[in-house]
């Protein structure tokens, strides 16, 4: 399957690598808000305010990991990366004092999917039985195939996308169910998928040496709320003219592996590749990384390990509006 047809369908991904921290206690709202970036308190259990994008961070501002904070029955879910999830909680654990707060690894409890594509809403409402109304980033249960299952809006394609948790030990029967409406993908296409459309991912670009400015994740910072762990770094960032490294896309030929040092034309250093892929819309090798800002204009030529690159706007893939397709259900 190509990244054309993914975008215009809708694709199942298995999403087993993601994981799930439960956040309960008297205090939760309170003392979550005052540890993430964007605004916990103005969620509510609502399907179109229960849930945003968030990321937690050093004292020094810099990214421990991203999340998307999801408001649920007696507390909430942070969903990020599983692997990501005993630091996260290793880290949480460290500012809850004479707070009644809990924290738990809940990721064994939930089968996960994902489904992505202009044609995901319509063939998750054709297996829901009814009209989805929840909003980006936030979250809603369902029942798929008998099974209660919970819905989240968010994905890495930049197509509309959702996020499925079903009880661990019925996940076959929503798998089964879900393979009816979506044709099953590949987590090497979700990659593709996902640098096509810019987005960051933890472990490739957001990592704790990167602040969410340089990663383009600004919207997952709350401007009004109040103090949160890294705050006064990124005020200050941001007071002073904003951030000197840049998120941005690359394409070249024979583009090296995440990692590799890009320089200038002078030979002197300027960031590194840190995602690639091959796309046949977007034109051949992509990959994404970051650069200091002087040289993070579209068109501007680098060198990565004697292959000449060139700066590229993101998001690489902007389909025009088109009809999408609906599979049956």
């Amino acid at each position: 399957m190509t990244t054309e047809e993914a975008r215009r369908g809708a694709v199942l991904f298995d999403m087993s690598g993601r994981g799930v921290i439960e956040v309960t206690g008297g205090d939760a709202e309170r003392w979550l808000d005052g540890m993430v970036t964007n605004d916990v308190k103005a969620l509510s259990s609502d399907p179109s305010s229960s849930g945003c994008y968030a990321a937690l961070l050093t004292p020094q501002g810099r990214i421990v990991s991203d999340l998307q904070v999801l408001c649920r029955p007696g507390g909430f879910w942070l969903e990020t990366g599983r692997e990501a999830v005993p630091g996260v909680i290793e880290r949480l654990s460290r500012y809850v004092v004479a707070d009644d707060v809990a924290l738990r690894d809940a990721s064994a409890e939930h089968a996960r999917f994902g489904i992505e594509g202009r044609g995901a809403r319509a063939a998750l409402e054709g297996v829901a039985g009814g009209v989805l109304s929840i909003g980006p980033s936030c979250i809603e249960d369902s029942v798929i195939a008998e099974v209660p299952v919970a819905v989240a809006s968010f994905g890495w394609s930049g197509e509309e996308s959702f996020q499925l948790f079903a009880p661990a030990a019925q996940g076959e029967e929503v798998s089964a169910r879900l393979e009816t409406v979506a044709q099953p993908g590949s987590a090497s296409l979700l990659e593709a998928l996902r640098v096509e459309a810019g987005i960051p991912a933890l472990g490739s670009e957001l990592a704790e040496d990167t602040l969410p400015d340089e990663a383009r994740i600004g919207h997952a910072i709350s401007e009004s709320k109040g103090c949160y762990t890294g705050q006064e770094v990124i005020a200050r960032l941001r007071s002073r003219g904003g951030v000197k490294h840049q998120l941005v896309g690359l394409r070249g030929r024979e583009l090296p592996a995440p990692g590799a040092r890009l320089e200038r034309e002078s030979g002197k250093r300027t960031g590194e590749l840190t995602s690639r892929c091959e796309s046949a819309l977007a034109g051949g090798e992509i990959a994404l990384g970051f650069v200091h800002r002087d040289d993070a204009t579209p068109g501007t030529r680098l060198v990565c390990e004697g292959q000449e690159v060139l700066v590229a706007a993101l998001p690489f893939v902007t389909l025009p509006a088109a009809e999408s397709e609906t599979p049956p259900a």
